[in-house]
């Protein structure tokens, strides 16, 4: 509002004031106030036929030139409407005298507006923001070394899309829109860049502290839940930010700066404003040559397996499972949570998953054909939609028999597309195929999971291990997770055990596997045969029985 040459003003659903350019008091005889009725500023729109204009914008009509009456108390001539959701804007150009609006006039003022701003939102668009930012940072309204930017992006948008359809879609990128012009100050515009993302510029303020005032405004006035159709939706926003000069002299680095910080809110949890500062920018370079060396890693023989043992108490080796590791050439060993996210995100999985369950069945072939192997399975292979097929083969090609493999999944995969991952599981099921439900108990732990589905595993994470010889919470949990998996007919598995109390715990709960370094820690697959020979039947949770892997 404080950087336009022209009286702007917004009214709400019931045409009365909400915000406004500072010379609109003047031009109005002061009576310009928040909760100003619209007729009280602009008397010609107590004319029905007026008031039919401002209601057809007002209910998604077209923007519309007005040609007022001339009287003594209102003789401004014509004003341009335009409006989004539930509010109302007002348009007066001072700069230019009063004339006769004509067809001619009306189509450019329609056509200017739609150049420079967003239809669905109101918010002037991406280009109009392009122009804004470099006239921010070559100093053109004095405020050079103040500018601030603020990129937002909005969580959780595609699943409102997926779910209550496009429509509610754009009604809530409208809603958002106003929430965000809501919070704007003197010094600050908001541009609608693309889909889900919007901007804010800072001009003339004192930084940080004002961006990050913004920020926190923001973040919180959209996390309170939007109704549409009578639903209560709910997303949020992560908001990244950059300061000219320091971040960047030409809009395209300070842009760049700001999606940086912004990935930053995203990888942080999301929910929440960063400031760019250099670090990013080197963990975002080490990031992308990571995807790069990942493209080629599975061709250069990089990718390999590694085979932790699973124990029936009280003494034997009942199978492995499988670890994907990957020994980069020059970085060395990389967990697989940092890489199996990019190749998630990058379409990789498929190629990278069905390796892995060949290495593996083609490993399990070697063991005794009463053994079994565990491979994790990675939510994006599900989105695929090749997943029942490409196992079928798998196990086919192997001469595997299909109940010595079992898939792990976690809750995230339920989450995606559910009815058509209910029906891969089932799928599966029929096909001999065991399933495991891994890390149950620290995600979402619906318990229709286990009605809508024949889990044969749960998996108990490590979480709820790691302090069960002290924590009376843990315990209670353990157990009550090992009796209720056993009255629905599953067979529970405690990961991550790693003392020789822990193990005495489970055993004496009647927990059916155990697994952990204490037990065993991961080998190699050429080691594992070896392995198997050497494990004497003595009893898990004894000294005898610790680590014979080390």
């Amino acid at each position: 509002m404080a950087n336009t040459t022209e009286i702007v003003s917004f009214y709400d659903r019931d045409l009365r004031l909400t915000h406004s350019s500072t010379d609109l008091k003047g031009t109005s005889g002061g009576v310009a106030a928040p909760g100003a009725a619209i007729w009280e500023i602009y008397p010609s729109f107590r004319d029905p036929k007026l008031r039919a204009a401002l209601d057809r914008v007002l209910n998604g009509g077209p923007p519309a030139n007005v040609e007022l009456e001339v009287s003594s108390s209102e003789a401004r001539g014509r004003v341009f409407l335009f409006g989004a959701a539930d509010w109302l804007g007002i348009i007066e150009r001072t700069s230019e005298p009063r004339r006769q609006g004509t067809g001619e006039t009306q189509e450019h003022e329609t056509l200017l507006h739609q150049a420079s701003h967003d239809p669905l939102t109101g918010l002037e668009n991406r280009r109009r923001f392009s122009e804004r930012l470099q006239q921010a940072l070559s100093g053109v309204d004095g405020s050079k070394e103040k500018v601030a930017l603020l990129q937002i992006d909005l969580d959780e948008f595609k699943a409102v899309n997926d779910t209550l359809g496009h429509g509610a879609g754009d009604t809530l990128l409208q809603l958002v829109a106003d929430r965000i012009r809501y919070q704007l100050q003197g010094g600050e515009s908001a541009y609608r860049y693309a889909g889900d993302e919007f901007a804010v510029i800072q001009s003339g303020k004192e930084q940080p502290a004002e961006a990050e005032r913004l920020a926190v405004s923001l973040v919180d006035t959209l996390k309170a839940p939007f109704l549409i159709n009578g639903i209560p939706v709910f997303i949020g926003a992560s908001i990244g930010i950059a300061f000219g000069l320091e971040h960047g002299t030409e809009s395209e680095q300070l842009m760049r700066a700001a999606d940086i910080a912004l990935y930053a809110a995203k990888r942080d949890g999301r929910g929440c404003a960063r400031i760019f500062n250099r670090s990013m920018l080197l963990l975002l370079e080490q990031r992308e040559n990571l995807r790069r060396s990942l493209r080629s890693a599975l061709r250069n023989g990089e990718l390999h397996l590694e085979y932790q043992p699973i124990f029936r108490p009280p003494s034997s080796v009942v199978g492995f499972e499988a670890l994907l590791r990957w020994h980069h050439p020059e970085v060395g060993t990389i967990p697989p949570s940092v890489f199996i996210p990019i190749a998630e995100t990058d379409g990789l999985m498929d190629d990278i998953g069905r390796w892995v369950l060949e290495q593996a069945c083609r490993q399990a072939r070697t063991w005794p054909s009463w053994m079994t192997v565990a491979v994790n399975l990675s939510p994006a292979q599900f989105l695929s939609g090749a997943l029942t097929d490409t196992v079928a083969q798998v196990i086919d090609a192997a001469g595997l028999r299909a109940d010595r493999l079992e898939l792990e999944i976690t809750e995230t995969v339920l989450l995606e597309k559910t009815v058509d991952n209910i029906d891969t599981l089932n799928t599966l099921n029929v096909l001999g195929i065991r399933i495991s439900l891994d890390d149950f108990g620290t995600r979402y732990s619906s318990l229709s999971y286990l009605k809508n589905f024949p889990f044969d595993t749960l998996k108990i994470d490590q979480y709820f291990i790691s302090d069960l010889e002290t924590d009376q919470k843990s315990q209670a949990i353990v157990r009550s997770i090992i009796g209720l998996a056993h009255g629905l007919g599953m067979r529970v598995t405690a990961e991550g055990v790693e003392t020789p109390g822990q193990a005495r715990f489970l055993i004496e709960e009647d927990c059916d596997y155990l697994q952990g370094n204490w037990l065993g820690r991961p080998l190699p697959g050429e080691t594992t045969r070896d392995f198997i020979r050497g494990s004497v039947p003595s009893a898990v949770g004894t000294s005898e029985g610790q680590n014979r892997a080390m």
